[in-house]
């Protein structure tokens, strides 16, 4: 099966992040949300996305055009998905809502569609269990920021096909990704390790052991990471990693109970990047503030 239309459901940081991936990639993109500022907001942050890969020659101008000319932005869900090859949904973990937007979506979209989960953490079977086209249902775990990470995550689920699997591969492909194939078991791969880090991370931080720029500084460094776990929880959203870490524990086991200082943050509104606030303070750009 070719893949030509792509639908992204949800335009926070990971869907915005896809729908750009998808543009240059070649593919015309729908980008879905119920709120039309976040929309709004996803376009800014997706133009100077291709405006910084201009500058460092990742993209020509013309290419940049061309990925912004594929892109087109809807509040109407049934439009937005009526000639869909694939879904992408990529909205907030909570499996009450993807199951729910999947229900939705097998009753609209056409017979061939693909359904696929950004999820990083659940069950595509579970998930593809509230539709009729299980065989066409799968999980794509895109890593944040997308246009600069490689990975995608290709899970099966129980009833996931080889053809399906097969699609959304070239799919990632032609976004220049590289991918994985992993067992579906809760936080796949890169996941699991990522939550038990940026907890401990966030431990750390409760004790005092260091600095929060000397504990990412010290995994940095030591340990020859891109990005400090601190860092990237904020980049991620605080919320997000608390949301993962309750499922892994309920799912996993005691090693994941998330860091009491984690909670708190979320409680009070620190959210991380998103909301200005969170390990570390940023500006109305999303800069951190020194």
């Amino acid at each position: 099966m070719k893949v030509e239309n792509i639908t992204v459901i949800g335009s926070g940081v990971m869907g915005q992040g896809i729908a750009y991936a998808a543009a240059v990639g070649g593919f015309h993109v729908q980008l879905y949300d119920i709120k039309r500022e976040s929309m709004d907001h996803a376009c800014q942050v997706i133009q100077r996305d291709l405006e910084e890969a201009v500058r460092r020659g990742k993209l020509t101008v013309q290419q940049a055009d061309a990925a912004i000319g594929r892109l087109q932005l809807t509040e109407y869900f049934d439009e937005s998905v009526k000639n869909a090859d694939l879904v992408i949904e990529a909205v907030l973990e909570l499996i009450d809502l993807k199951m729910d937007i999947f229900r939705r979506l097998d009753a609209i979209c056409p017979s061939h569609t693909i359904l696929a989960t950004n999820t990083s953490t659940m069950s595509p079977t579970e998930i593809a269990a509230v539709t009729r086209r299980a065989d066409r249902c799968v999980a794509m775990h895109f890593f944040n920021p997308v246009a600069k990470m490689k990975l995608v995550e290709i899970i099966r689920g129980m009833d996931t096909s080889d053809l399906t699997v097969a699609a959304v591969r070239a799919v990632a492909g032609q976004m220049g990704k590289e991918t994985v194939e992993v067992n579906e078991f809760p936080g796949f791969v890169p996941g699991r390790i990522s939550a038990l880090v940026g907890n401990e991370a966030m431990y750390m931080l409760m004790e005092g052991v260091a600095s929060r720029e000397d504990i990412d500084k010290a995994i940095k460094l030591g340990l020859g990471y891109p990005m400090g776990p601190l860092e990237l929880a904020d980049l991620v959203g605080l919320d997000t990693r608390l949301r993962n870490l309750e499922y892994l524990h309920k799912t996993l086991g005691e090693k994941y109970r998330p860091c009491p200082l984690l909670t708190k943050y979320v409680k009070s509104g620190r959210l991380g990047k998103k909301s200005g606030r969170g390990i570390f303070e940023y500006d109305e750009f999303g800069q951190r503030l020194s």
